[in-house]
Order: C-alpha cells, then sequence, then structure tokens
C-alpha cells in the first residue's frame, strides 16, 4: 500500500483526528449520500473493505449484516466502541479473511482505497470483492481522481492526497473491468465543503467486457 505518512499523513492513523478531520470537511452529510449509492435494504449483507472507524454504518439501514476489515487496531477499537453489537469489525486484511465462511455479501464497499493501491493489489481487490459477491450483487468504490475540467484547488487537494495511485475516472473503471461485467464510472464534485473531484463505481456481473459507459458528470 502505497501513501504517506509522516507529519499530518501519520496524525490521521489515529481514529480520532481522521474523525476530526472528516468531519471538517463536511464528511458526514457526504456519507447520507453515499449511503444512496450504497442502496442496501435492511437484511442485506455489506462487506467494507478498508472500514476506517465504520461511519458509514450510520447511515445504512438498520438490520443491515455489516462486516468492517481495517487492518488499524485504532480505527477497529473505535468502531467497535461505537457501534458494538450493530456490527461485525475484524483488524485483518480482507484477503486473510475466508471468504467462504464468512458467506455472500449483497455489498461490496470499498470507500477510499484503490488510489491507495498499485494496479495488481487493485486488480487482486476488485477480484475479492467478486468472490465474495452474491448474484446481484454490487461493488461500490470510492477515490479522489484526476479530471481535464479540475479546479486548481481541488488538483492541489486530490495531489496532497494520503494516496499514492490517484488515477482519473477511466483508469478506476479499467481496473473494476477485470473482474465485473458491468462497471458504471461517476466523476462526484460539490459533496464536501472543499472543491474535490473524486470517483464512484458501481460494478455488477462477474465476467469483464472490453468496454464501458464514459463516466456521468455528478455534482
Amino acid at each position: 500500500m502505497a501513501q504517506r505518512e509522516t507529519g499530518l499523513f501519520r496524525l490521521l492513523g489515529a481514529s480520532k483526528v481522521y474523525q476530526a478531520f472528516q468531519d471538517v470537511l463536511g464528511a458526514e452529510p457526504f456519507r447520507r449520500r453515499l449511503a444512496g449509492w450504497i442502496d442496501v435494504a435492511p437484511g442485506q449483507r455489506v462487506l467494507d473493505i478498508g472500514c476506517g472507524p465504520a461511519a458509514i454504518l450510520g447511515h445504512l439501514p438498520a438490520g443491515v449484516d455489516y462486516h468492517g476489515f481495517d487492518d488499524s487496531a485504532d480505527y477497529i477499537a473505535s468502531a467497535r466502541a461505537r457501534w458494538g453489537e450493530r456490527g461485525h469489525f475484524w483488524q485483518a486484511r480482507v484477503e486473510e479473511a475466508t471468504l467462504a465462511e464468512l458467506g455472500a455479501f449483497d455489498r461490496v464497499i470499498a470507500i477510499g482505497v484503490l488510489h491507495h493501491l498499485d494496479d495488481d493489489a487493485a486488480r487482486s481487490l476488485v477480484a475479492l470483492a467478486a468472490q465474495a459477491l452474491a448474484p446481484g450483487g454490487m461493488l461500490v468504490t470510492y477515490d479522489p481522481c484526476w479530471a481535464a475540467d479540475q479546479g486548481l484547488v481541488a488538483r492541489a487537494l486530490v495531489a496532497r492526497d494520503r494516496g499514492q495511485n490517484v488515477r482519473d475516472a477511466h483508469g478506476y473503471a479499467r481496473l473494476a473491468r477485470a473482474g465485473f461485467a458491468e462497471v458504471e464510472p461517476e466523476i462526484v464534485r460539490g459533496h464536501l465543503r472543499v472543491p474535490y473531484t473524486a470517483c464512484l463505481l458501481r460494478c455488477r456481473g462477474g465476467s469483464p467486457r472490453p468496454r464501458g459507459k464514459a463516466p456521468r458528470q455528478v455534482s
């Protein structure tokens, strides 16, 4: 995993600092919007790869069977303290879990993960997500991205992200098509208190196809 780990970036490894930083950016209203994109119903199962403190769980319906994985002990401790038995929280990388024992999931989400991974690791995550999904399930990812019409402030913020593998929307979609037949990329703007450009992917189906839709613009 390629990411900056000095100065402020090191502090973001602490759950309280990370959550406070997210709150300043206006992440809570964004999570409500993100929950709509995830579109999960009570009784369905969610696998959250790189869940952090599992803040998204507060915007998912009660009764969702949520399993969050993160390799940070501090993030997982924070998630367990906040959510208790509402979710299952694992201090581990998902590849260390036996998916057969966990069963199939209706949604796999990876929020802010792909831009920390090189292409090989990102394809491995996509393949793992495809393996974990039940028929009709969906992978949802969200990451900062480059865009040709990006403003100077948004571009500067993306350039200073902790992750070192930021791509444009086509780059993220190309990786996802290694494991999914239907990949829908969206370029997202106007969802935080600061100018920011991100790519949302919604991926369905289990076999790749050579071409997909151009990214839609969302603001």
